[in-house]
């Protein structure tokens, strides 16, 4: 059982930058893949980025490659999603979920899901 807690979520101008954390309870979380995804009003829950145990995989949905960086430090439990040059675009609930196992892209593929963080984006 893992339980996902994510932070960091706030207001930010256009072109502005935010980290949000995922902070995991549990032991061996580095037995974990972890993904970001996010959910606008009216849309469906979209992936973001996703990070492998060990931190030495990662992959990025298009929309967020070279803008996004998501990194892990197992030693704190944590995995962070590191968002700049961000658009009123981006403005969703940021999701963190976990799965044991090889990454994936894909969310139903994961089983521990946070409560959510709020970006909003101001243009």
């Amino acid at each position: 059982q893992v339980q996902l807690v994510e932070s960091g979520g706030g207001l930010v101008q256009a072109g502005g930058s935010l980290r949000l954390s995922c902070a995991a309870s549990g032991r061996t979380f580095s037995d974990y893949a972890v993904g970001w995804f996010r959910q606008a009003p009216g849309k469906e829950r979209e992936f973001g980025a996703a990070i492998s145990g060990s931190g030495g995989t990662t992959y990025y949905a298009d929309f967020v490659k070279g803008r996004f960086t998501i990194s892990r430090d197992n030693a704190k439990n944590t995995v962070y999603l590191q968002m700049n040059s961000l658009k009123p675009e981006d403005t969703a609930v940021y999701y963190c979920a976990a799965k044991l196992g090889r990454v994936r892209t894909s969310a139903p593929e994961y089983d521990y899901w946070g409560q959510g963080t709020q970006v909003t984006v101001a243009s």
